[in-house]
């Protein structure tokens, strides 16, 4: 069970980790759909939703400081649903079926989180 749990914290922790070092390589296009979702201050968001992801998985992947680790993804989750993928919003079908996914992944992933916070500490393989 414990090399079960280490994959499952590889992906979930290297997700995220992926995730906030793809808003750093790609700051500017994500900027300009920040923009386009009304998102304030755009670039400045970008930039903190980035440092939150890859910090966040960094402690998923290393079982180090977890519970702040799972904050930070919380945050990330919960503002980017509301303030970036408010797919009640939109009018165009298929604009309006790409939020939808990337809110229900969101929600997904904030289950995923708040089981993690149900996992007794410390983690085995965890540095």
């Amino acid at each position: 069970m414990e090399v079960l749990f280490l994959i499952g914290r590889v992906l979930a922790g290297g997700y995220f980790l992926v995730m906030g070092i793809n808003h750093f390589a790609k700051t500017e296009m994500m900027t300009g759909y920040a923009q386009g979702r009304g998102v304030f201050s755009p670039k400045g968001a970008v930039i903190i939703s980035g440092l939150a992801l890859f910090l966040g998985g960094l402690g998923l992947l290393l079982g180090l400081y977890v519970q702040w680790s799972v904050a930070l993804l919380v945050l990330f989750l919960l503002l980017s649903s509301f303030m970036v993928h408010h797919f009640w919003n939109d009018t165009d079908p298929m604009v309006r079926s790409g939020e939808m996914t990337n809110f229900l992944k969101n929600a997904a992933l904030l289950g995923l989180l708040l089981m993690i916070l149900a996992v007794p500490s410390p983690w085995p393989l965890a540095l």
